[in-house]
């Protein structure tokens, strides 16, 4: 074999080679664009910004569609997931709903109902009450001669649920006053159920104070009751 053989031989080598892999770097480029293009499957981001503890349901998320590999493993795929979820904390339009996004509403238990009420954002709300929060409900009332009556209405009572603020009117004898209030639902039994309605239709105020989480002492009878007089 002369040498102008075997450099044919070699030119030839080299161009098997190089065909070779050039078509091994083609199918990865296809394979590597098939894998980022699909498959798809299906996720939800937020249309809207959602609150702190806020209750969640499909009218809050938008369906879309991505490839499965840019899709965390707790990204929700199912819209069932979002039933019966508050959210844990603030969420904004747009981010992609995940689970560790959500918590499931607090529930009832046996004997237990709910009620919810119109709280006044300036009693004492201000954001700190949230689902599973325990609270104590207060009432002002006033008795013909206007004297005023502070009353523990319930003691420990569990928040299921905090809506949004909304503007109310507040009519009295001689004046009209707008400001805000938030609907909080507690889960109670029979009696303090009885107790809060009655609160919200006639009490002067209606107030709640957030008890420390763990806490579950019961205040005595005899300190339910307040009135100017009485601690003078």
């Amino acid at each position: 074999m002369n040498s102008r053989q075997r450099r044919g031989i070699i030119l030839l080598t080299l161009s098997i080679f190089l065909a070779f892999a050039a078509f091994v770097g083609v199918l990865s480029v296809v394979s590597d664009v098939e894998s980022k293009v699909g498959p798809e499957v299906a996720a939800y981001e937020l249309s809207k910004d959602v609150d702190a503890y806020a209750a969640l349901d499909e009218s809050d998320v938008t369906k879309v569609t991505m490839p499965k590999r840019w899709l965390s493993a707790n990204a929700v795929t199912d819209p069932e997931e979002i039933a019966g979820k508050i959210a844990v904390n603030p969420l904004k339009k747009g981010s992609l709903l995940q689970t560790d996004m959500m918590a499931e509403r607090p529930e009832l238990k046996d004997g237990e109902q709910e009620i919810a009420i119109m709280i006044d954002a300036a009693t004492g709300v201000a954001g700190k009450i949230t689902p599973g929060a325990t609270v104590n409900i207060y009432a002002t009332f006033k008795d013909k001669k206007d004297n005023e009556l502070s009353r523990l209405l319930v003691n420990n009572a569990r928040v299921i649920d905090v809506g949004k603020l909304t503007a109310i009117t507040k009519e009295g004898e001689n004046e009209r006053r707008e400001s805000e209030a938030v609907p909080i639902t507690f889960a109670l039994d029979t009696t303090d159920t009885h107790r809060v309605s009655f609160a919200e239709s006639f009490a002067v105020n209606v107030r709640l104070a957030l008890v420390a989480p763990g806490s579950d002492a019961v205040i005595p009878d005899g300190e339910r009751d307040y009135t100017l007089n009485g601690d003078r």
